[in-house]
């Protein structure tokens, strides 16, 4: 069966306190983004590769992949307004008749590791679909106006990516009109009327968006 990945990097450097483009930032020495790209390449050198960027980066992402001998292959394709519309853009880019199994990953998560991307396309290939969590830490509280409340934190995941999907499921369910409550694919799918199916992730998995979490994956990839 054919696999993709659709790697979206929409974001800006704001919240880092940085004029660069934070999947453009340095870790050890190369862009956060080859990271997450070589991420997928060493899990299947098969794979096919679709990154999608703002027209405004094109250009700024060639010289990178220029200054840093970056040879792997990808297709770049331009992103939308929003992620909704971003990975829409990356999953029409895919004109395939064949059944193929599609992972839809952020940019700035340069740390899933094999096994995660593994159990996400397996399971996807069963069950149609496969989203990766890990389980909270931290006591959680409910907000509600100017009370808040403790909830049972076994009953809350934290969600991440690569989230896998049939290709024909996925793009059938991006074909819905956007709604606020669209954050991430899952809950695309799920608009849909498909059950969702929970994977264990992977804790290092970290979205980096912040100083602080760069400097934690620098230290993990230590």
């Amino acid at each position: 069966m054919k696999l993709f990945a659709i790697i979206v990097a929409g974001g800006s450097g704001s919240r880092m306190g940085s004029e660069i483009p934070k999947q453009f930032l340095l870790l050890q020495n190369k862009p956060v983004l080859m990271h997450t790209i070589e991420a997928f390449y060493n899990y299947n050198s098969n794979i096919e590769i679709i990154l999608v960027l703002p027209d405004s980066q094109k250009d700024y992402w060639a010289k990178l992949c220029l200054d840093h001998s970056f040879n792997i292959q990808h297709k770049v394709v331009s992103g939308g307004a929003t992620r909704f519309y971003s990975v829409k853009n990356g999953l029409e880019s895919l004109d395939t008749n064949e059944e193929a199994i599609v992972a839809i990953h952020d940019g700035v998560r340069p740390l899933v590791n094999k096994i995660t991307i593994d159990n996400c396309f397996s399971i996807a290939q069963l069950k149609g679909n496969a989203i990766p969590f890990i389980p909270l830490n931290d006591s959680i509280r409910k907000v509600e106006g100017l009370n808040s409340m403790h909830v049972n934190r076994d009953d809350y995941k934290a969600i991440q990516t690569p989230q896998v999907f049939h290709l024909q499921l996925i793009k059938n369910a991006y074909s819905q009109n956007y709604q606020e409550h669209f954050t991430d694919d899952a809950s695309v799918l799920e608009s849909s009327g498909v059950q969702i199916s929970l994977v264990d992730g992977n804790r290092e998995n970290i979205k980096i968006t912040t100083p602080i979490d760069l400097m934690f994956a620098e230290a993990i990839l230590r």
